[in-house]
C-alpha cells in the first residue's frame, strides 16, 4: 500500500438550523492499517459508535412523504433503485451500493420513493 491515507467520497443528508433538509458531498479520510490480518493492510475510518443494524424491504411504488429521520443513521442500499428529495428541492436517485449519512432528525426532513423493490441495510448510530 503506497498512501498512508487517502480520502473517499461521502453523501451527507442533513438539516439546517431553519429546519430546511439538504444534501453535501464530503471527503472522509481514511488511513492504511491492518485491518483484517494477515490479509493486507487497507485503508479505514475512524469508527462510528452505532446501536444496531436493521435491514428494510421497500416495495416498489412505496412512498414516504416528507418526515425527519427518526435517529441518525447510516443507509446503505443493497439492491434496487431509491430518489430521496430534501426540502430545498434537490431530489437525487440512489442505486445499489450508495450510502448515506442521514442526519435530518428535526425540520421538515426529506421524501423518498421507491422506483424498484429495494433491500436496505440501515445502521442506527448512538
Amino acid at each position: 500500500m503506497t498512501a498512508e491515507s487517502v480520502k473517499i467520497p461521502v453523501s451527507r443528508l442533513y438539516n439546517d438550523e431553519s429546519g430546511e433538509s439538504h444534501f453535501v458531498d464530503e471527503m472522509l479520510e481514511v488511513t492504511a492499517m491492518n485491518f483484517a490480518p494477515p490479509a493486507p493492510s487497507l485503508h479505514v475510518s475512524e469508527g462510528v459508535p452505532a446501536k444496531q443494524a436493521v435491514y428494510l424491504f421497500i416495495p416498489k411504488g412505496w412512498v414516504g412523504d416528507f418526515h425527519p429521520a427518526p435517529r441518525r443513521q447510516i443507509m446503505t442500499l443493497l439492491s434496487g433503485l431509491l430518489e430521496c428529495g430534501v426540502s430545498d428541492g434537490a431530489w437525487r436517485t440512489f442505486s445499489p451500493g450508495n450510502s448515506q449519512l442521514v442526519e435530518d432528525t428535526e425540520g421538515k426532513g426529506h421524501a423518498t420513493k421507491a422506483l424498484e423493490d429495494c433491500v436496505m441495510l440501515v445502521t442506527q448510530l448512538d
